[in-house]
């Protein structure tokens, strides 16, 4: 079992409150990587091609399509709020259950001081948790299936 695993054995409650505190960079850069099924899924909810949102929205790093920033903070915040909640990233979308988050000392400092929604709302087994973080490679463009 994983150092991570068992901080999380028994499952962790999640709930967004909608704050917008993890949409806001935390002293670094952040990155929003986004999938061919994320970026069509924004393209739809802003009424634009597809190539019409990559090219207004998006950079391409690596092989991998990322949101532009002007500044540090996500360009669809608004007003401490998501502006794309329905239809935001599949990254968004699993937060808090990011690999870098799940170690527990990162949980405990980091992610349940800023985060609102820790300890709220439903739990989360560490099968579903451990299901997420398997699915990160929805990035690289493999379809995620789920409600996340």
């Amino acid at each position: 079992m994983s150092k991570g695993k068992r901080f999380f054995k028994n499952g962790l409650r999640f709930e967004c409150q909608g704050d917008g505190r993890c949409c806001i960079s935390r002293g670094r850069y952040g990155y929003v990587y986004l999938s061919f099924n994320d970026r069509r899924r924004l393209a739809k909810h802003f009424s634009i091609s597809l190539s019409e949102f990559t090219a207004r929205y998006t950079i391409k790093s690596d092989g991998l399509y990322e949101l532009k920033y002007v500044d540090k903070d996500c360009p669809f915040l608004k007003n401490n709020q998501c502006g794309v909640y329905e239809s935001r990233p599949w990254q968004c979308r699993t937060w808090p259950f990011w690999p870098e988050n799940m170690d527990s000392a990162v949980w405990d400092q980091e992610i349940s001081a800023r985060c609102p929604g820790i300890g709220r709302g439903r739990l989360y087994s560490a099968e579903e948790i451990e299901e997420i973080l398997a699915k990160k490679k929805d990035v690289a463009g493999i379809a995620v299936s789920g409600s996340f």
